[in-house]
């Protein structure tokens, strides 16, 4: 048996998510493409493990999955059939034999997400489908006093859309807001994330920055005394990397 660990990079616009499952499934994902194509390739049911389960319409850069299989091709040789037969818009960046141990959730230590923000003159035609174009430039120092109270540890699930019971406790390492006046970046690392609990974060953070909302409602939102901004639009956020 061996243990495939393969780093990829993909365009979420025409996917429903990494993985569709429940009342909204969906053979339409990410996964479901890669698993189509490992098939193809081993002839064998695997089971798919990713560090990051993105949402409709996220894209990555550097998403990380494994999977079991008794098939003996290389690495090398995985990477050029995957990459042979998948759709254009998902990659194979790497591929790589692990211990069987392994395993690309369990084992993450971090994850990091990038979110694209134009603040331009004028839109960008060629940069619309993997950046949110903002018509008033938000107040990127004001966003900045507003992070101080989400990075720690907290319960996020208000700033999710998670319909669990289990713990919702998640500790957000950092978040780092950084821009021009073409543009604006804001990074967001954590140990983990729940389902949808990025983009809402952002798109808070902006409606704060675009004066639409205080500062202070971060903490408000936490104590579940106050409810969150609508997620931001997806198309301008990134899976970046997923440290081990």
């Amino acid at each position: 048996m061996h243990n495939i660990k393969l780093t990829l990079e993909y365009d979420g616009s025409r996917y429903q998510g990494w993985q569709r499952l429940g009342k909204d499934e969906s053979v339409n994902t990410v996964s479901n493409k890669l698993l189509q194509v490992i098939h193809k390739m081993t002839a064998e049911e695997v089971e798919l493990f990713c560090g990051a389960r993105t949402e409709v319409g996220v894209h990555a850069h550097g998403q990380v999955v494994n999977f079991k299989t008794t098939s003996d091709m290389k690495p090398y040789e995985i990477q050029h059939y995957l990459n042979r037969y998948l759709p254009m818009d998902i990659a194979v960046l790497s591929a790589e034999e692990v211990p069987l141990r392994f395993h690309a959730a369990l084992n993450a230590r971090s994850i990091t997400y990038v979110y694209h923000i134009a603040t331009g003159t004028v839109p960008s035609v060629f940069g619309r489908k993997y950046t949110y174009y903002a018509f008033r430039t938000p107040d990127i120092s004001v966003m900045r006093q507003a992070v101080l109270s989400l990075v720690g540890k907290h319960d996020f699930k208000n700033f999710s859309t998670v319909k669990k019971n289990k713990s919702t406790e998640k500790e957000l390492y950092d978040i780092i807001i950084c821009g021009d006046s073409e543009g604006i970046q804001i990074t967001l690392k954590a140990k983990d994330f729940l389902h949808n609990m990025a983009r809402v974060i952002i798109g808070t953070l902006l409606d704060i920055g675009l004066g639409k909302r205080k500062k202070e409602c971060i903490e408000a939102i936490l104590a579940g005394n106050d409810s969150p901004s609508v997620p931001c639009d997806p198309k301008g956020l990134f899976l970046e990397k997923i440290e081990y």
